[in-house]
């Protein structure tokens, strides 16, 4: 399996942009730090000159290159005047471009002077915050950018799907890579549950050394510039203390898919003897409220709230968190298979979000379904198990599940389906053969 410098394709991001070019909205693009958002900048600009653009028509300015890094926003208006070119429209790209303060002032002056496209990408949810919302006037769109799926990780790693026909007229797929060896569909699994959708392992290889040095170097990116820095620039100070912003995080990741109270995060970190760095007392709910909200704007954990679906309502207790990338987890946390049920469902939680669904949690009485998922055109409920060979384990898993009285799709994911793949009415599906069919 060689590693690969090749620009891969993202689609499912690449053709929402394309979707949005030439209209008024700028385009926003957000996701935690080398998830691929300057790569599909590049990809969009690619588009354009496939399209008949003139490379003097595409002015690309990175933020975090040192040709650029002490532009103010006063800077940024002239360079891209200077360039500008009579009668013939600009397309603007911006990448991280929330390093460069009051940059709004510059963007805004743009879609009013210029005839311009816009396209911007940051790593941090202050970017879209109500400050930038007020200068824009509600006038752009956010694309989220996540690691990547299980089926763009086959095809980053150099895999390809190839399907055949079993003895029982059930088809089987297997991967083969560049050089034409086999494996199973679960090996491939196996390692994207190991190393994570990053895509930038797919340049270093399946090696577990080269694999953690990388995850390293982003998590050190995430916390120091995307949190620590970011509280400086905007003058709040409210995290500053970075061993309590570690011990958090890996709080939130050894129990992701876990109902939590951020209020008792502190209690439990005092009570396991956590914070055992000489400190008197608990750190109080309101800090570690702020430090849990910095990672969720961070986008290194996202969080999901329980809909009561009888009473057809959010509940603002207990929601739980995931983790934007397993890889990471592994980093902060070593591998492990003990809880490799969550796994799953963080798995499936962040294929669902690729997919465009809004997600919650489902309670109803004292039952729970993992994932109720919706768009504007329909509804499923999902249960997310290892196995569904076990009578028990099928008893547990469908009984929230028949106690829905609608109609709408329920569907129980799982990497052993067993022989059947419908219980009234409930389909039993491999997750593995779900991640790769869209």
């Amino acid at each position: 399996m060689k590693p690969t410098n090749e620009l891969k394709k993202r689609d499912i991001y690449l053709n929402k942009l394309i979707a949005f070019q030439d209209t008024e909205p700028v385009k926003v693009i957000t996701g935690i730090r080398r998830c691929g958002k300057s790569s599909l900048l590049r990809l969009m600009a690619l588009h354009l000159l496939d399209s008949g653009v003139s490379p003097a028509q595409i002015i690309e300015m990175n933020f975090e290159s040192y040709d650029f890094k002490d532009m103010t926003s006063d800077d940024i208006y002239g360079y891209v005047k200077a360039k500008a070119l009579p009668d013939r429209r600009l397309y603007l790209f911006f990448d991280e471009i929330q390093r460069v303060d009051v940059w709004e002032n510059a963007v805004n002056a743009f879609r009013v002077d210029m005839d311009c496209d816009i396209y911007l990408t940051g790593s941090n949810a202050y970017l879209l915050s109500s400050e930038y919302s007020t200068y824009l006037s509600g006038r752009c769109i956010e694309i989220r950018m996540l690691p990547l799926s299980f089926a763009e990780f086959i095809d980053f790693h150099g895999f390809e799907i190839r399907e055949s026909m079993g003895a029982l007229g059930k088809v089987r797929r297997r991967a083969y890579d560049a050089q034409g060896e086999s494996y199973e569909l679960k090996e491939v699994f196996e390692a994207y549950l190991r190393f994570g959708g990053m895509p930038g392992i797919a340049d270093v290889g399946l090696d577990q050394e080269k694999a953690m040095i990388l995850l390293d170097g982003i998590y050190s990116t995430v916390i120091v510039r995307d949190i620590l820095e970011r509280e400086k620039r905007r003058g709040q100070r409210q995290i500053t203390d970075a061993v309590l912003l570690r011990k958090i995080i890996l709080f939130l990741a050894d129990n992701i898919g876990s109902s939590i109270s951020v209020s008792s995060i502190g209690n439990t970190l005092v009570n396991e003897g956590l914070l055992d760095d000489g400190r008197k007392s608990k750190p109080s709910a309101h800090t570690v409220q702020a430090y849990v909200y910095a990672l969720l704007e961070s986008y290194f954990f996202y969080e999901i709230k329980r809909f009561d679906i009888k009473g057809k309502d959010f509940l603002r207790t207990l929601g739980k968190y995931y983790i934007v990338d397993i890889g990471l987890r592994n980093y902060l946390l070593g591998f492990r298979n003990r809880d490799s049920g969550h796994i799953l469902e963080n798995i499936v939680y962040f294929e669902l979000l690729r997919r465009g669904y809004d997600v919650a949690i489902g309670k109803l009485g004292d039952s729970e379904i993992d994932f109720i998922a919706s768009n504007a055109d329909t509804k499923m409920y999902i249960q997310v198990t290892e196995s569904m060979n076990s009578e028990a384990v099928r008893t547990r898993e469908l009984a929230p599940l028949q106690r829905i009285k609608d109609n709408y799709e329920k569907i129980i994911l799982s990497t052993d389906t067993s022989l059947e793949n419908e219980f009234d009415g409930i389909k039993s599906i491999n997750v593995i053969d779900w991640l790769i069919d869209d």
